[in-house]
């Protein structure tokens, strides 16, 4: 995603952005507004249960509409990414996780009301504390225990998840 294509006109006072601007910062020449372009967080887990299966979701809600997903979501004002996780972990299946080990960072578009955010994925592997309880809520139409080896990542909802499919099962293929 560009800079250039977020935008055009300045927020605070509505003038043409002005081709002679650089793209980053943007740099108001009326108003003197400075804004850098920076992504939201998100975090996301590669949660394993039982078997070493990983838990896959459902997506309920667009963007991405039906296609498999795994639990997270983004990281709200005042909280870490690990608080952020066990947050969004509970608020989509119920469950609860134990130690969290950094996998990878992954670049990612969000369409959300017709703006398209630009996002930082940080992905965690975790584990399960107990499996019962897990429920399909917050966002979640259904949910599924898969080995990421046997997922086709062309029906995984983002392209930052695909890459942490990717990267998990080429981690643990040795």
């Amino acid at each position: 995603m560009e800079p250039a294509t977020l935008f055009k006109y300045c927020p605070r006072c509505g003038q043409p952005r002005g081709t002679d601007r650089p793209l980053q910062p943007f740099q108001c020449g009326d108003c003197g507004f400075h804004y850098y372009f920076n992504p939201c967080l998100a975090v996301a887990a590669i949660l394993l249960g039982p078997d070493e299966r990983a838990l896959f979701i459902r997506r309920a809600k667009e963007p991405a509409k039906g296609k498999l997903a795994v639990p997270g979501g983004f990281v709200d004002l005042g909280e870490t990414a690990e608080e952020a996780l066990r947050r969004e972990i509970k608020e989509e299946v119920n469950l609860k996780v134990g130690p969290l080990e950094f996998l990878c960072s992954a670049p990612n578009e969000y369409l959300y009301r017709g703006v398209n955010y630009p996002v930082l994925d940080l992905v965690f592997v975790c584990r399960a504390i107990s499996v019962k309880g897990v429920a399909a809520l917050d966002g979640v139409e259904s949910f599924c225990w898969l080995k990421p080896t046997e997922v086709e990542v062309d029906q995984i909802a983002f392209p930052s998840i695909r890459a942490a499919v990717t990267a998990y099962n080429a981690r643990n293929a040795s």
